[in-house]
């Protein structure tokens, strides 16, 4: 593309390029863009007399972020030039073809974000793991969630070390004694313990948006024990202990 946006240069009379200003890495869905602010302050500053890119959708994918970059480039008397879609912004025509252009451009960009959501929600269905990482007493093979002895083995102890004693700080301190880790090798805390326990991929299910499906990883714990847990955690079993005063404004 560089190559290209300087053979035109060549080709253009009294046309010298000042910077070249590239965002690798970042998309043009937004003008979140450091070398995108670098150029803007060089144009400011009266640096840049001219702005010239291999097609549009290099310098925005959004209608509404082109028509303020095209402002804010005859605010300091910079123009616009895409050399494969050549034409003038000053003219009828030239604004005509830079409209449709940017609309095919978000139509594009629309399009592929749909299909990644139907190729994730067709994951969920299938019951496959839909990215991220794997949940506790899991690990990735081949995108799929295999057992992580002992870890998976951990995960049926906590949930009838919660279900005995409905406390989660007992939960952990079991864990602690019997030198059970995460990946990191930290300690597993109250939080991360709340969460195994209200997650429902262990019974073998794969969650996606609030619905759940037959996952094609093993259960670690079977569907009675998580509701009773469930129905644990919804009853709120820890009661106040009877030191503790009458706190109503917590």
């Amino acid at each position: 593309q560089e190559e290209r946006v300087r053979s035109f240069i060549a080709s253009q009379e009294g046309f010298k390029v000042f910077k070249v200003f590239t965002d690798p890495g970042y998309t043009a869905a937004n003008t979140n863009r450091p070398a995108l602010h670098a150029m803007l302050r060089d144009i400011s500053a009266g640096n840049v007399g001219m702005v010239i890119t291999y097609k549009i959708d290099r310098l925005t994918r959004s209608p509404r972020d082109f028509y303020q970059l095209i402002e804010f480039f005859e605010k300091y008397n910079a123009g616009y030039i895409s050399v494969t879609e050549r034409f003038d912004t000053s003219t009828p025509s030239g604004r005509l073809l830079r409209n449709i252009m940017l609309t095919f451009g978000q139509f594009e960009r629309e399009l592929a974000s749909e299909r990644v959501k139907d190729k994730v929600i067709q994951r969920a269905q299938r019951g496959m793991h839909i990215g991220g990482v794997a949940p506790f007493g899991y690990r990735l093979q081949d995108k799929k969630l295999v057992l992580d002895p002992p870890r998976s083995e951990a995960v049926g102890i906590m949930f009838n070390a919660y279900a005995e004693t409905r406390s989660i700080r007992h939960v952990c301190r079991l864990l602690e004694e019997k030198g059970i880790t995460m990946p990191s090798g930290k300690l597993v805390t109250d939080g991360v313990a709340w969460h195994i326990l209200k997650n429902r991929t262990y019974t073998g299910r794969t969650l996606h948006k609030g619905k759940d499906f037959p996952g094609q990883h093993q259960a670690l714990v079977t569907e009675d024990l998580f509701n009773l847990v469930q129905k644990q955690f919804e009853e709120n079993p820890r009661g106040r202990a009877s030191h503790v005063p009458v706190l109503p404004f917590t």
